[in-house]
């Protein structure tokens, strides 16, 4: 078989002989696909299987995944647009991924977008080596490295009409936290397109380095001072004392050092001059300042002074979601935070605002049940704020989020040396933070049944006893927890300590899911006017508040900020949100969904109208339906009930 032809030509081949005889022919494929194929095979993947059952995430899984990271979408959302401008109408699409080749984002043509999900190659569905074989996503995320991978160099068959090229994205810690991928027809494969996403990884690397040092001392430097404030300058953070926090791939690319071994250095281990020498420019009013690299080479570099720096670790995380990182709050109460600004016109929300404010004070501790997403973190910081200990800090745990064998730890502190690993000087624990304050136990329901004892005689008893200490310390705080579980079910099935749910059981709130709430539209405006990285000004058309009517809203409260976000960022230059802008999965949900016009009234004019209550209830429904053109969102607003209550009344009549 002749392997001297086109590329193209010998991968087929190439991959024809791998098919037949279970191994990779030696020589013919860049080393780089080789390798890959070879991996594959090890895996005992089957080229021609290609998971064609392969199933989705859920929706809430992907919602989950998108929060996870939040920090990379927000900065690499407006790059991928941007990105997108320049390929629009090629046949091709933009996907980013999280650090285990989990798609949580992508933008294309929608010719190409159906086409690709075909194949999978859409939100939801995870692009590794070990689940795609080789394609661009996963071999990047094993080699770290960029990589293109076109039509047949793909392991799967099904595959081969792809073209991508992917490059990993890093965070400043050198962290992987995902990929930027550019796929389209491998009939007309791009030449640039690798080239493209570098450019756009950079711009992304940079966006989350600057974002992850708001108040550390900044240096933007190069060579060339006229590519200082591009893509292609070096970053460099440090401390008050010089010491190094984190260097970009740039800037380890510069000095010629690797980021571990920069993490050793100060500033001026680095340069010719002491850190006090960033000061003078500012001072001069200049802000271009020369220096001498330890090795002789001269840059230039520009200084950006913050009020104290602080390390990556406490500035940035993306290894966990935002809401599952314990954290700790001390703000002032305002009108903006307080329980009235939960009442938007909803009446099952306002009856729960109601009862909240009744025990306000008086040491009742709260739980707050919910499907995920409908905002019960939010609930819980607005009865922090408007109660007695508002001015004290309000400590947050995600009970769900940290592993079995981190969380005792992180709520009852530990002692200097009680463990391997442990902090010197100990560690405080949560329980402890809150001392005067409030705690919030999120997903109290999926707390370890060992540790709902140690939790039980905290609240009894009121002091707390760290690891590897034989002290007991007071704590005085409020207690309020959240669950999307039935804490009564679990109790029944031994999965939850009886004492601790009649204990943590003072007043009990059930959030409304979304689909079930009459204020949608003020929730929408609510979240354009707040959310900081949607463009001010910004307003939505009568077409899509109308789809998300229509929609069930399986993430909450949750989901539609995060599609608002989205939304947001692609509408920035046209002033309105419209169905373009919205996520292709989205539209996709939709399109499962019946029509609420389906609900149209019956009935025939002339008849005796009938006079027992509930005759008249869904004579009223009938009639508010009919005004409202069969919208039962809109019918649900004007007659001040839950949709699920109006279809209830509908099937019972």
């Amino acid at each position: 078989m002749d392997l001297t032809t086109t590329d193209g030509v010998r991968s087929a081949q190439a991959h024809e002989i791998m098919r037949s005889e279970g191994e990779v022919p030696a020589g013919v494929l860049p080393a780089l696909i080789e390798t890959s194929w070879s991996r594959c095979i090890s895996r005992g993947l089957d080229a021609d299987s290609c998971n064609k059952e392969v199933e989705r995430a859920r929706r809430d899984v992907l919602l989950t995944e998108r929060e996870r990271n939040e920090c990379l979408l927000k900065h690499a959302a407006p790059v991928m647009n941007g990105l997108y401008a320049q390929i629009a109408r090629s046949g091709s699409m933009i996907v980013l991924t999280n650090a285990s080749g989990f798609i949580i984002h992508s933008v294309g043509d929608q010719s190409f977008l159906d086409r690709a999900s075909k194949v999978a190659l859409s939100p939801g569905v995870e692009w590794s080596e070990e689940s795609k074989g080789t394609n661009a996503i996963g071999t990047a995320l094993v080699e770290q490295a960029p990589v293109s991978v076109h039509g047949s160099q793909h392991f799967f068959s099904a595959n081969h009409f792809l073209s991508c090229s992917a490059s990993p994205i890093f965070d400043p810690c050198s962290r992987m936290l995902g990929v930027l991928d550019v796929t389209g027809d491998s009939r007309t494969p791009s030449h640039h397109s690798l080239a493209l996403i570098n450019l756009a990884v950079q711009t992304i690397e940079n966006q989350l380095f600057a974002h992850a040092f708001p108040e550390g001392f900044l240096l933007h430097c190069h060579v060339q001072h006229e590519l200082i404030g591009t893509v292609f300058e070096a970053l460099l953070a440090f401390d008050q004392e010089g010491r190094v926090l984190s260097a970009n791939r740039s800037a380890c690319r510069l000095i010629g050092r690797s980021h571990a071994e920069l993490m050793n250095h100060s500033f001026s281990s680095m340069f010719d001059k002491s850190l006090s020498a960033l000061y003078d420019p500012l001072m001069r009013g200049t802000d271009i300042i020369e220096l001498r690299l330890f090795g002789g080479r001269t840059l230039f570099g520009r200084p950006r002074p913050g009020v104290q720096a602080r390390p990556p670790a406490r500035v940035f995380s993306m290894d966990v979601p935002r809401h599952d990182a314990a954290t700790a709050l001390r703000l002032p109460a305002d009108a903006n935070r307080g329980l009235e600004r939960l009442s938007t016109g909803d009446a099952q929300m306002n009856a729960v605002v109601e009862k909240v404010k009744r025990v306000l004070g008086r040491d009742i501790p709260v739980l707050i049940q919910g499907e995920t997403g409908t905002g019960k973190e939010l609930l819980a910081r607005a009865i922090h704020d408007e109660g007695p200990r508002r001015d004290q800090n309000f400590v947050a745990v995600n009970c769900a989020a940290i592993p079995d064998g981190l969380i005792e730890s992180e709520l009852f502190g530990y002692e200097d040396g009680a463990f391997t690993g442990a902090r010197r000087k100990g560690y405080a624990g949560r329980i402890m933070q809150a001392d005067g304050g409030t705690l919030f136990l999120d997903e109290i329901g999926d707390m370890p049944l060992a540790l709902q004892a140690r939790l039980l005689r905290v609240l009894q008893e009121r002091n707390v006893v760290p690891l590897g200490s034989g002290r007991a310390t007071p704590v005085d705080l409020s207690i309020i927890c959240a669950t999307h579980r039935k804490l009564r079910d679990l109790v029944a099935q031994g999965m939850f300590r009886a004492d601790l749910y009649y204990r943590l059981n003072g007043l009990t709130v059930m959030l409304p899911p979304l689909r079930e709430r009459s204020d949608l539209r003020a929730l929408v405006q609510r979240i354009l006017d707040s959310e900081s990285s949607i463009p001010r000004g910004l307003s939505i058309d009568d077409e899509v508040l109308a789809l998300f009517e229509r929609h069930p809203w399986p993430g909450n409260m949750r989901q539609l900020a995060n599609l608002l976000r989205t939304a947001g960022v692609m509408a920035a230059d046209d002033g309105v949100i419209g169905r373009p802008h919205l996520p292709d999965d989205f539209i996709d949900e939709l399109d499962h969904q019946p029509v609420g016009s389906g609900l149209a009234p019956e009935g025939a004019p002339g008849v005796a109208a009938p006079c027992d209550l509930d005759s008249l209830t869904l004579r009223a429904i009938r009639e508010s339906l009919s005004r409202n053109d069969g919208n039962v969102a809109a019918t649900a607003r004007e007659l001040g009930i839950s949709r699920t209550t109006l279809y209830r009344k509908l099937k019972e009549g």
